[in-house]
């Protein structure tokens, strides 16, 4: 049987689009499905969005959303966790928080999920960064290792359990060390 290749979407297409659960990204003009997270990603993230949250918001230094669609540089992306920072925060015309988010997030954090692929992964990390982002996480459970990466800098390697990770500049309050990340997984 031949398969007929269906005919490409626009981005502006793909965004009208029911949203679905998993997400759906479009990348290079190709819809790809994000996997469903499970528990370590699940437990990972929950913990995340909540530290940050509870020390930037009440300061109004930055907010951090779970699985926030993120649209510009002809991509739309659902990272695991964004970070933007307060000024950044797109509003509506009542001043509350936009539905649509058409910019890089300051701060992006994926989590590796169990058959995700790393590549995928990485480069939606190096997009955020090209398009604005000024750091990128990459969080892999399994190998409990933390990457962190920086606009035309050198990707760093956090494995050391006791190492205060790197954070952007406004978040210079969060003190978390690999051990700290991990532990959220025995809670």
């Amino acid at each position: 049987m031949v398969q007929i290749p269906s005919k490409s979407l626009t981005l502006a297409e793909f965004l009208q689009l029911p949203e679905t659960k998993p997400a759906k990204e479009y990348i290079d003009g190709k819809i790809i499905d994000k996997p469903m997270p499970q528990g370590k990603h699940s437990a990972i993230q929950g913990e995340f969005v909540t530290t940050i949250n509870s020390i930037m918001k009440p300061k109004r230094i930055a907010r951090a959303f779970p699985e926030l669609r993120c649209t510009f540089g002809d991509r739309s992306i659902v990272p695991d966790v964004v970070v933007v920072t307060w000024d950044h925060i797109p509003r509506d015309e009542n001043g509350e928080i936009a539905n649509l988010f058409t910019i890089a997030p300051d701060w992006t954090i994926e989590i590796l999920s169990p058959d995700q692929s790393q590549t995928k992964v990485t480069k939606n990390i190096l997009h955020c960064l090209k398009y604005g982002a000024q750091m990128g996480w990459f969080i892999d459970p399994n190998e409990q290792t933390v990457l962190i990466y920086r606009p035309k800098q050198e990707t760093e390697v956090f494995d050391k359990l006791d190492l205060i990770l790197p954070v952007p500049y406004f978040a210079k309050e969060i003190k978390l060390t690999v051990t700290d990340v991990f532990a959220w997984l025995l809670e």
